[in-house]
């Protein structure tokens, strides 16, 4: 088992698995092999095409679970200086596709974990929800496996998911919420006519950018507690118009909605819905919520994994909600929930890459954390 308290080889091998989603490539096997030689449980639970896994080790309370996935981004068109699967090591720093996020965050997990089994089994429970769905349609992984795990009373006190959250350096932020996000595909109907004669036309474009600017003049909120203000942006106007003297028939726009908890998706699709109808008589709005905002407000929980990282790091998190969406919005609808993982300087980019002294600084951290919950 002490071969497991680096996180490096497992790093390797997780990275050596092509797991472009929804490809597993063999991670999930690796993974399971790791946690079956620490004594884990191992569920392999497959939903669609998607593999999964859910292992525990204990059967008492309390549980804390570590929550990620194996599946990453596709490594895009630039070249890459080496083999992105190929989890190379050069001059301290270890490269490939999901280094950073997350293969390099779970195999911290297993090596904090099995750091702190050093001094034998724990006194409570620790489990693992890994999903290979969370860069795609997040239909068949997390979501899935949290309905198995209720429907078996698995669903932990805390769950901590190793998404890259640290802007700077290891330890500098703790995510305990994310904005919620919704999307519209928008579609205006008009009459379409000779553009030297608008008066026998009716212009969707003209009604359709009124709307756009009805929508964004003035901010949503200005903010919450824990939240910043709600964003609204214009991603796409177009007609598809090949003509310079036609009005054409419709106008379509797309647009994305990042808000805040003084907002839920529904709320926000009906004013839309409102604003344009202000705007134009015949339109059509396709809308779908990728998930609703959330927060783990601080107490007890949050700050036993607060000062866990200050333990381990001298370093005092900050608290924050910001960027995209995570499969915590998933888990918040079960039990408490937080991030905390790398610096994501390089997620997603050619050459994804992460410190190897880092990940192993994180294993560090994931040690005291799990330690301190279960002490």
């Amino acid at each position: 088992m002490s071969d497991l308290f680096d996180p490096l080889p497992l790093a390797q091998a997780l990275i050596r698995c092509n797991s472009v989603t929804p490809a597993d490539g063999g991670s999930q096997d690796v993974l399971a092999k790791a946690l079956s030689r620490l004594g884990f449980t191992v569920h392999r639970l497959r939903f669609g095409e998607i593999e999964n896994i859910y292992a525990r080790l204990g059967t008492e309370g309390p549980h804390f679970c570590f929550a990620g996935h194996t599946d990453v981004v596709p490594v895009g068109q630039v070249n890459w200086r080496d083999n992105p699967f190929g989890g190379e090591v050069r001059d301290g720093v270890l490269y490939g596709r999901g280094a950073c996020d997350m293969k390099g965050a779970i195999a911290a997990f297993v090596a904090g974990v099995a750091k702190h089994l050093e001094s034998g089994p724990p006194k409570g429970s620790i489990s693992f929800l890994i999903t290979g769905d969370e860069e795609g349609p997040a239909v068949d992984g997390t979501v899935k496996v949290l309905e198995w795990m209720k429907e078996r009373g698995e669903i932990p006190d805390f769950c901590l998911v190793g998404e890259p959250t640290c802007p700077v350096k290891l330890g500098d932020m703790v995510k305990i919420g994310r904005r919620g996000s919704v999307n519209f595909k928008i579609e205006v109907h008009g009459t379409q006519g000779h553009v030297a004669y608008p008066q026998r036309a009716d212009n969707p474009v003209h009604r359709l950018i009124s709307a756009m600017q009805a929508l964004t003049a003035a901010p949503i909120d200005a903010g919450t507690e824990w939240f910043e203000p709600s964003t609204l942006g214009v991603t796409s106007l177009d007609v598809g118009n090949t003509a310079t003297n036609v009005i054409p028939p419709s106008a379509r726009a797309m647009l994305n909605i990042r808000f805040n908890d003084k907002h839920t998706g529904a709320s926000l699709i009906a004013w839309v819905k409102a604003t344009l109808a202000r705007y134009a008589d015949r339109f059509d709005v396709e809308a779908s919520i990728s998930g609703e905002s959330f927060v783990t407000k601080p107490g007890p929980m949050v700050d036993i994994l607060r000062n866990a990282i200050i333990g381990a790091t001298g370093v005092e998190p900050k608290l924050d909600t910001g960027g995209g969406t995570s499969d915590a919005r998933f888990i918040a609808n079960y039990c408490p929930v937080a991030e905390f993982g790398l610096v994501g300087a390089t997620m997603h980019q050619t050459d994804e890459r992460v410190p190897v002294a880092e990940m192993r600084d994180l294993a560090r951290i994931y040690h005291y954390v799990v330690a301190a919950f279960l002490k």
